[in-house]
């Protein structure tokens, strides 16, 4: 694929829309330590540790003081006569079941980040098999079979609603953060794209979530977290919703949903503000146009059930290439919800809407909330080795074609905050804060709702690698969280300053997980949004409070 655009950050159409691939691209630091001081590990690995579930015994594994758990069905297959269909449990088994791997993932298309050297590099994605069969779920815990109880952090994965896994990258592995914060660690797949968000609510009251059924497995997982967990050493009363990107928007919806009340008691959205959900009018449009591609008539439902995924796929392509505009390589992050594509549907019933607009989902006032994003998002250099040549003439062109006529002003107001910024640092800025304004206006809507402690962050910690071209780019946050700085060096640089980091952002997503509260763990006091007012933690080498983000120079686009 051809670069076309400094800004870009050697993303594809398909890349941005859905989220497979983000703006990133790393290479070790000169003199960076590529690994942390390993912890004292037990004298061998074991394959011992069983538990019981509701469906039956699973058998995982010890190492390095963490029992892992993976590929546990917390559903039935998706595919034959339960494709369409809302999430069934899973079979129950006989004897003791082998969790030793992850499970299949939900079929999708990977995006075109794997082709990308740099970006190859960076994220280090941990392919795997594609399957119908794919309601897995994976756990980490300390230990199990314990009277303890433990805080549960289950993970939602990014990708938009159209790809990823629960053990897509590195960066999501629980082992560290079960280990040093004394908590329980999920992280989960389920059905994407076509398959758990086509809208066959015109067929009848029979199919009308169809086009949530994505969101559905996630309520399915959440319920298997209430029943099973305890039995994994974590506390079914204390259960951290959190995710990035998509996963930040699959949040979002889980906060609307009727369904998911009491399953989940805190939440952390990861750049997730800015995602795109569907209305009624535009999935049945979607579906329609599916169908009408697919030659499937109104209630053919066996042959929907029946064809190949890959046809399915082909399909839903064709559409996309003539019902959205083509990607040219300029990233504008205002056009996604423009892009007509699967997501979950804020049909009033399964998603609620929030009173400042039907596109918008509602949110769960009773519980905390954080919610935040990175500097660069992305519009970073990854793969994109002269980023840093964009000249002033190349920084006016930019900003005239994302706002004509209001170049010269947007340049002067976010110059007057960063007088000594390279153009493309100008450039950045100016691109994402939309997404900054969608953190502070989804914190407003908290607001006027009335909602529990919202916490506000704005991560511009810098990566070193690759001469720190990638800056803070989209994902960059995600090992912080997970305490994996070490484990990603190739995100992080795995130097000194990231493990610091690291420890301390995970201490602060554990005692938010134990207690509602982002306390201590060696950050500044964590002050809540209140009315009128935005305080934010910024997180850079010594994270500190500031007011609202980045305010005036968003003011300049409006």
């Amino acid at each position: 694929m051809a670069e076309t655009s400094a800004g870009a950050g050697g993303l594809d159409r398909r890349d941005l829309i859905k989220g497979a691939a983000f703006a990133a691209g790393l290479g070790l630091a000169p003199g960076a330590a590529s690994s942390a001081p390993a912890p004292p590990r037990e004298a061998a690995l074991s394959t011992d540790p069983t538990v019981r579930t509701t469906a039956g015994l699973v058998r995982g594994y010890r190492e390095g003081g963490v029992t892992m758990f993976k590929g546990v069905p917390y559903g039935a297959p998706t595919g034959g006569a339960n494709r369409f269909r809302p999430p069934q449990p899973p079979t129950p088994w006989q004897g003791v079941r082998s969790a030793l791997h992850f499970g299949p993932i939900a079929p999708q298309d990977k995006g075109m980040g794997r082709f990308h050297d740099e970006e190859a590099f960076i994220f280090r994605w941990n392919d795997a098999v594609a399957d119908e069969d794919c309601l897995r779920l994976n756990v980490w815990t300390p230990a199990h079979g314990t009277a303890k109880r433990r805080p549960v952090l289950v993970w939602l994965h990014g990708g938009g609603f159209a790809a990823g896994s629960g053990h897509d990258i590195p960066a999501f592995d629980g082992e560290n953060l079960a280990r040093s914060g004394d908590a329980v660690v999920v992280t989960l797949n389920h059905r994407l794209n076509l398959l758990g968000f086509l809208d066959l609510s015109a067929w009848g009251p029979d199919f009308a979530e169809t086009g949530n059924l994505g969101m559905l497995d996630i309520v399915a997982a959440l319920r298997w977290v209430q029943g099973n967990i305890a039995a994994f050493g974590g506390d079914p009363d204390r259960v951290t919703i959190f995710g990035q990107s998509g996963g930040g928007a699959k949040v979002s919806a889980l906060m609307a949903m009727p369904a998911a009340r009491g399953l989940y008691h805190r939440a952390m959205i990861l750049s997730g503000s800015f995602a795109g959900f569907s209305t009624p009018e535009r999935s049945a449009r979607l579906a329609a146009l599916l169908l009408a591609e697919l030659g499937v008539g109104a209630g053919d439902f066996a042959r929907l059930q029946s064809l190949p995924y890959a046809d399915l796929r082909a399909a839903a392509d064709r559409v996309a290439a003539r019902i959205n505009p083509p990607f040219d390589g300029f990233v504008d992050v205002r056009r996604i919800p423009q892009i007509l594509d699967y997501a979950p549907v804020i049909d009033g019933r399964t998603i609620l809407a929030d009173p400042a607009g039907p596109a918008l989902p509602a949110t769960d006032p009773a519980v905390p909330l954080i919610i935040g994003s990175t500097l660069n998002e992305f519009v970073s250099g990854i793969n994109q080795p002269d980023c840093d040549a964009m000249d002033e003439t190349a920084l006016l062109a930019r900003v005239e074609r994302f706002l004509p006529g209001r170049a010269d002003a947007v340049i002067r107001a976010f110059r007057a905050a960063t007088p000594g910024a390279k153009p493309f640092d100008l450039w950045s800025c100016i691109a994402t804060a939309p997404i900054r304004q969608a953190v502070i206006d989804q914190a407003a809507r908290r607001l006027a709702a009335g909602a529990a402690r919202t916490h506000v962050f704005w991560f511009t910690w810098q990566t070193p690698i690759l001469d720190g071209r990638p800056r803070a780019f989209h994902c960059l946050d995600i090992p912080f969280w997970f305490d994996n700085a070490a484990r990603c060096a190739s995100m992080t640089g795995g130097g000194a300053e990231a493990l610091d980091l690291a420890a301390r952002m995970s201490r602060t997503l554990i005692s938010f997980a134990a207690t509602g509260r982002p306390d201590g763990a060696g950050l500044p006091e964590w002050q809540p949004v209140g009315r009128g007012s935005f305080p934010s933690l910024r997180i850079e080498r010594e994270p500190h409070m500031i007011g609202e983000i980045d305010a005036a120079e968003r003011a300049s686009l409006r």
